[in-house]
C-alpha cells in the first residue's frame, strides 16, 4: 500500500490552477498599476476589485472590505463586534476553522443542528423563544462545509423572517456557491434581505487559495469600525494579489475558469457518490450535493469514526470530525473529493469500508 489517500483538507488540486493566465495577470498588474499595487493602501482593498464586487452584488463600494482570505475578515468582525455577553449561533456541523475563530471571541456559542441537510427550525425557534437571541448566526447555505448541504429556498425565507423578527444578523459564507454541478441557482440570503445579512466569500476555490483574496459585504454602520480595526492591525492586505484577481476577472477568465473547474470536479463527485452507494449502503447516510467540495457522511448508530492509527494502517488520513462540532462528531466523516482523482476516490472509499469489518 504505497499511496496514502487523504480525505482531509478541502483544497483544489494543482492541475486546477490557471498558472499561465495568472502569470500574465501578475505581469499586467505590475505594468499597468505598479505605483498602487506595490505601495501601502487603504485597508478596504484594491479599488478596481472592490468596484467589481460592488457591481456584482449591487451595493455601495463603501460596503466592500477585502482581506487576506475571508477567515481574516471573520476574525476581524468577531474582534470588533463580539463580547462575552453575546450569543452566537452556528450550524452543526460547521466549518472547523470558523468554529475556532468564534470560540476564541468568548461569545456564547450554540449549535443548530442540520438534520438530513436541513436546519432544525424547531431547535432554533425554541432557543429564540427562551430568550437566547444571537448577535449573529453563521451559515454556509450553498454546498455547506462539511456536509455538502444546500439550504432550500423556503428555509432561506423562513430563516430571514426569524432574523428580522428577532433582530439578529446572518453571516452568509459563500465560497462554494459558484461551483454548482447540477440544478439551478437559488438566491443568496444576501439577495433576499441585504439589510439583514453580512455576506462573505473568496476567490480561493474559484482561482487559487494562494492568492489569499477574500471579501466581506458589511452594513454601512459596521463598515468603518471593521475597516479601521483592519487598518490598525495590518494596514492593508496584499494589493498585488488583489490586482492579479482583478485582472483575471477583467479579462473574462473567471467565467472560463469556472466552466473548466466544473468539468474537472463533477465526475469526481459522481465517482464518490457511486463508491459510497457501493460500499456504505445501509451503514450510513449522506447528502448528495449539487456542488461544492464535500460529502458529509453520518454513520449508523453503534458505529464510530476510526481513530488516526487505524485509518493510517489502511493508508487513509481523515479529518478529526470533532472539529466540526461544538460537542460530539464521532459518527461524522467529511469526504472532500476535488483534490483526488477518480481512482483515488474509489480506492479511498474501499479502504474506509475495510475499517468496519464486523458490520
Amino acid at each position: 500500500m504505497d499511496e496514502i489517500i487523504a480525505f482531509t483538507r478541502g483544497v483544489p488540486p494543482v492541475e486546477s490552477f490557471p498558472v499561465k493566465r495568472l502569470e500574465e495577470c501578475a505581469k499586467l498588474a505590475l505594468e499597468l498599476d505598479a505605483g498602487r499595487v506595490l505601495q501601502y493602501g487603504t485597508a478596504a482593498g484594491y479599488a478596481p476589485l472592490r468596484e467589481w464586487i460592488a457591481h456584482e452584488y449591487r451595493v455601495s463600494v463603501d460596503q466592500i472590505l477585502i482581506g487576506q482570505g475571508s477567515l481574516q475578515l471573520l476574525d476581524t468582525l468577531a474582534r470588533v463586534t463580539l463580547t462575552a455577553q453575546d450569543a452566537f449561533f452556528l450550524e452543526q456541523p460547521t466549518y472547523d476553522r470558523v468554529l475556532t475563530i468564534f470560540r476564541r471571541s468568548g461569545a456564547g456559542l450554540a449549535g443548530i443542528a442540520l438534520r438530513d441537510g436541513r436546519l432544525d427550525f424547531g431547535q432554533l425557534e425554541s432557543k429564540l423563544k427562551s430568550g437566547i437571541v444571537p448577535r449573529y448566526f453563521y451559515l454556509i447555505p450553498d454546498f455547506q462545509n462539511p456536509s455538502g448541504a444546500l439550504m432550500p429556498l423556503e428555509d432561506r425565507r423562513r430563516l430571514i423572517r426569524l432574523a428580522q423578527d428577532h433582530h439578529f444578523h446572518l453571516i452568509e459564507d459563500g465560497p462554494y456557491r459558484h461551483l454548482r454541478y447540477y440544478g439551478e441557482d437559488l438566491p443568496t440570503l444576501f439577495e433576499l434581505a441585504p439589510e439583514q445579512v453580512i455576506h462573505t466569500s473568496s476567490f480561493s476555490k474559484l482561482i487559487s487559495p494562494g492568492l489569499r483574496v477574500g471579501f466581506m459585504i458589511l452594513p454601512p454602520n459596521l463598515f468603518q469600525s471593521v475597516r479601521k480595526f483592519a487598518e490598525d492591525t495590518y494596514i492593508n492586505a496584499s494589493y498585488l494579489n488583489q490586482a492579479i484577481a482583478s485582472e483575471f476577472i477583467e479579462r473574462g477568465w473567471l467565467s472560463q475558469n469556472l466552466v473548466e473547474l466544473k468539468e474537472l470536479y463533477r465526475p469526481r463527485l459522481d465517482t464518490l457518490l457511486q463508491a459510497l452507494d457501493e460500499h456504505f449502503n445501509g451503514m450510513a447516510t449522506w447528502i448528495k450535493p449539487q456542488g461544492g467540495f464535500f460529502v458529509g457522511m453520518n454513520l449508523n448508530e453503534g458505529l464510530r469514526v476510526p481513530d488516526r492509527e487505524r485509518s493510517q494502517s489502511a493508508g487513509l488520513v481523515l479529518s478529526d470530525s470533532r472539529g466540526f462540532f461544538l460537542e460530539g462528531g464521532d459518527q461524522f466523516i467529511r469526504l472532500p473529493f476535488c483534490a483526488l482523482n477518480s481512482a483515488q476516490i474509489r480506492e479511498g472509499v474501499k479502504r474506509l469500508r475495510s475499517l468496519f469489518p464486523d458490520y
